[in-house]
């Protein structure tokens, strides 16, 4: 199954994670969890901690051993051309016990883990069972001889490894390696060229390996050495495409306490050598189909050509116990070791196209609903985490966090189901990581809709919280209790920039406007922005009310409300409470996104399949108690949202949810707000008096200076109505000729 997109549901850049290191100790990529999930061991660079993570949220430095190299190991591998930060030469390979009550180095008792160290870590492995230790790496100095040996072995019997005479491993990359205690086999999972193939270019091929625990070895021929080793090959593959043909991780996942084990199930990651862009795949195979593999027919390598040809089938290969085999069989066994039949996928291959995983572990929970899930959780090499859940509608990205910003070298990652809590080990330090952060979701639509199966909505606390056992429903999400809150105001002055935004409840959701009613906005409004927001110049044909919904699988919920309104001037009197309320259209109902203190009035509203959002009980008193509690000077603001789990911790909100930047009005005028009238009326008749005494002024001057005009004519029939020039001497401010110059007709 191939999926579209992978983008998550959530995306978390910034999330406060809890990481420790330490300024001396670099390379902790080696990891392992106690059986009581309290303490996690450490394997870093010559040196080995002791973390206690009895809590969850605290990783503290228990023990520290340093196992480091002498100075003259160091010379000796720089003066065979190594560098001086190679620690041992592998053709050496050393165990050294650690005693685990008091975490020191032991090297006689038993009954303590077993550390394996090499010179190229990165492509091998060790394990340990039963005191005895497994490792698969390479042995010559140039680290060119892969080898699978054990060693430590116990009840006299000898150390065996890989007979070398005939080129069984290719060239191989270790990836991992599982213990089948039903059968006592040993499984390793590696890359390796394959040369059954003529390819111009090296065909990488997937493939894992057995050789029975208890092998020892032949009387003459193979002594010494596996007589149990086979290897098959591991295909990934969509119809009619190329494999995904490249192993980047497996994890192995237990079958349920008291369940067969041949229910044991690996999950890996695949990527492939053909591929253009970063793309990976999960292929899920059974225990089951291996142990088919190996008990079927092999291939037999020809000397003469060096190729591999079917051969008939012999019952003896791939089985334990040919210690008293013949040489004939033994000889058989030497050049028939690839199996004839690959493995195949028990499950549909899971294509993430744009991802490049490099690390994965799986958990196992179960749902509200009683249903079993497996919870996947893949590590990209830029450093983010996707917890991906296989649902009947395919799979689905639920969460990304972002683990670490620079590119680092991740070699191991371990899950503590108990604790829920996964614990990443890279080249600079160990950091855990939450599985589930249930409380980013808001509502019970929200936390319904992730469908997370580690997350429930409780009735009690009326919050998304994780399953640990307190009562949590799991309501048909065709109906569920809406989300209620008071609309956000804005007041602005005419032709002032609105913006009103709109946050996503999830990436995957939908985001609409509509306006005061309408189903959607007027074809002369602004459309929505890329982001879901709006903005538009304030105009009177705009003052209303906007609400914005999201849409997911076809349900509906409101996210937000907005009453944008004008500034009130001081010349207009404010608009009474009653009057504001009796004109709202029955369209324009305050609902909002639910806070867990919410009381159980407004569980009434109900949203439906269809995206029909009900009406309230009660709404117009709340609307009504809302506005006069504002009214009493109290200031308005929109509640920046907190997330909170049961310990109080505050959760960071996600990119898909952005924090509104509208200009929302600080305080409300009241409705009992002091009348300016009297005052206006007096300053109208202050303003009349005024007016009338500077026009009876105007009056007598003008009357003044036509009885003046009359005495004292200022023209004369000879002037022909041409102004005296005396009078007009007389009011120059400046003259040419100076004080005592004179005019004359």
């Amino acid at each position: 199954m191939k999926i579209k997109t992978a983008l998550p549901l959530l995306t978390f850049p910034k999330v406060p994670l809890n990481h420790f290191s330490l300024p001396d100790v670099s390379n902790t990529t080696t990891l392992l969890l106690s059986n009581d999930a309290s303490t996690l061991y450490v394997g870093a660079r010559n040196a080995i901690l002791s973390l206690d993570v009895s809590q969850s949220d605290v990783i503290q430095l228990n023990k520290q051993v340093t196992w480091s190299p002498s100075e003259a190991e160091m010379e000796s591998c720089a003066g065979k051309g190594k560098n001086r930060q190679v620690t041992m030469d592998p053709s050496t390979p050393f165990t050294t016990r650690i005693l685990l009550q008091n975490f020191t180095l032991f090297e006689t008792l038993r009954g303590f883990f077993l550390f394996f160290k090499n010179s190229a870590p990165s492509v091998g492995f060790s394990l340990s069972a039963d005191e005895e230790l497994f490792t698969a790496s390479t042995t010559d100095f140039k680290g060119r001889t892969p080898q699978i040996s054990r060693f430590l072995s116990k009840d006299g019997r000898p150390d065996v490894n890989l007979d070398s005479s005939v080129s069984r491993l290719e060239e191989p990359t270790f990836v991992s390696s599982s213990l089948d205690p039903a059968e006592k086999k040993l499984h390793i999972f590696f890359n390796e060229v394959g040369k059954e193939f003529n390819f111009v270019r090296q065909l990488q091929i997937p493939r894992v390996a057995q050789v029975c625990k208890d092998d020892v070895g032949g009387q003459r021929t193979l002594q010494k050495k596996w007589t149990s080793f086979a290897k098959s090959s591991l295909l990934c593959q969509l119809p009619k495409q190329l494999p995904f043909n490249i192993l980047e991780d497996i994890f192995t996942l237990q079958p349920p306490e008291g369940a067969d084990t041949s229910e044991t199930l690996f999950y890996g990651v695949f990527s492939s050598q053909w591929s253009i862009r970063p793309e990976s795949a999960v292929c899920i195979f059974k225990l089951t189909d291996i142990r088919k593999a190996f008990s079927g027919s092999f291939k037999t390598l020809e000397k003469e050509t060096y190729q591999l040809k079917l051969s008939q089938r012999r019952d003896y290969l791939g089985k334990c116990g040919l210690s008293n085999a013949s040489d004939a069989e033994l000889s058989e066994v030497k050049k028939s070791f690839l199996t004839n039949e690959d493995v195949h996928p028990a499950e549909k291959v899971l294509v993430f196209p744009e991802q490049k995983y490099s690390r994965m572990v799986v958990m196992t929970t179960q749902a509200a609903n009683g249903k079993q899930f497996n919870i996947l959780f893949l590590l990209t090499e830029s450093g983010f985490l996707h917890k991906v859940v296989s649902l009947d509608q395919g799979p689905r990205v639920i969460e990304e966090i972002q683990v670490f910003k620079e590119p680092q070298q991740v070699k191991s990652m371990i899950i503590s189901s108990s604790k829920r809590v996964l614990y990443v080990g890279t080249s600079e330090g160990v950091t855990a990581v939450p599985v589930a952060r249930c409380s980013v979701y808001r509502s019970c639509s929200q936390c319904l809709l992730a469908r997370d199966p580690l997350c429930g909505w409780s009735q009690t606390r009326r919050t998304c919280t994780a399953l640990d056992g307190r009562q949590i429903s799991q309501p048909n999400l065709d109906r569920f209790p809406a989300p209620w809150f008071p609309p956000a105001e804005v007041v602005v002055r005419l032709n002032e920039l609105v913006k009103l935004d709109c946050p996503k409840p999830s990436n995957l959701a939908t985001l609409s406007w509509s306006f005061s009613g309408t189903r959607a906005l007027p074809s002369e409004f602004p459309q929505m922005r890329a982001d879901g927001s709006l903005m538009f110049f304030a105009s009177p044909m705009r003052f209303g009310g906007y609400r914005c919904q999201a849409k997911e699988d076809g349900l509906r919920e409101l996210v937000v409300i907005y009453t944008v309104r004008e500034a009130y001037s001081p010349r207009h009197l404010p608009k009474p409470v009653t009057e504001t309320l009796a004109s709202q259209s029955p369209g324009d109902e305050n609902i909002g996104t639910e806070e867990p203190t919410v009381s159980d009035g407004h569980n009434n509203e109900t949203t439906t399949k269809d995206g029909e959002v009900s009406e309230p009980k009660n709404i117009l008193e709340a609307d009504i108690e809302e506005r006069v509690t504002v009214a009493k000077g109290e200031t308005f603001s929109r509640k920046t949202h907190s997330t909170h789990d049961g310990s109080g911790s505050e959760e960071p909100a996600p990119t898909s949810r952005t924090d509104s930047r509208s200009m929302l009005n600080p305080s409300q005028s009241t409705p009992n707000q002091r009348s300016y009238y009297s005052e206006l009326v007096a300053v109208t008749f202050l303003l009349v008096v005024c007016l009338l005494v500077l026009a009876l002024g105007f009056l007598w001057i003008w009357k003044q200076k036509k009885a003046v005009s009359r005495g004292n004519g200022m023209f004369s029939p000879e002037d022909k109505g041409r102004t005296n020039m005396c009078m007009q001497v007389s009011e120059l401010t400046t003259l040419e000729g100076g004080p005592d110059q004179t005019f004359t007709q």
